[in-house]
């Protein structure tokens, strides 16, 4: 994911998901200086197979916070993000979307000779597309996340 600061401010973020064992968030919490972007590497845990309806539930909450220059990523609380103490909190969730990897070629090279050995294959893996983000304010965003991507 890339988190794009389109503000004169500093702002400090912070990724959240419903499924904290299935997936690993690098830098889970930062900051990203004004007029500048920070990439945040979400990595998902290998299924033991795909879902046979490839469905999934799992979401992903950005947030993010106006913090003063100089704050360290060490100083980042829980208690910024918090709305009820009165912090304006930006908001963007991503749903999980599962899609098909593409087609490996054909383990046989065109023209090869019989008795040779075939090329090895592609392993099977799973892309993870991130879309549908909605905010939960009326208020003109802090930053913006652009979260199309695959792992």
């Amino acid at each position: 994911m890339e988190l794009t600061n389109r503000t004169d401010d500093y702002l400090a973020f912070k990724v959240k998901t419903t499924s904290p064992k299935k997936y690993c968030v690098r830098p889970n919490s930062g900051i990203v200086p004004p007029r500048s972007t920070s990439s945040v590497v979400v990595t998902m845990q290998a299924l033991k197979q795909a879902p046979p309806d490839m469905q999934c539930k799992d979401k992903f909450l950005v947030q993010s916070a106006v913090v003063t220059e100089g704050t360290a990523v060490k100083d980042i609380t829980g208690e910024m993000f918090k709305k009820e103490s009165g912090n304006v909190v930006d908001e963007v969730r991503l749903k999980v979307v599962y899609v098909q990897p593409p087609r490996p070629p054909s383990p046989v090279r065109e023209g090869s000779e019989e008795g040779s050995s075939p090329r090895p294959s592609w392993s099977d893996g799973a892309n993870i597309n991130y879309q549908d983000a909605t905010r939960e304010s009326d208020e003109p965003p802090l930053s913006s996340v652009s979260a199309q991507g695959t792992i």
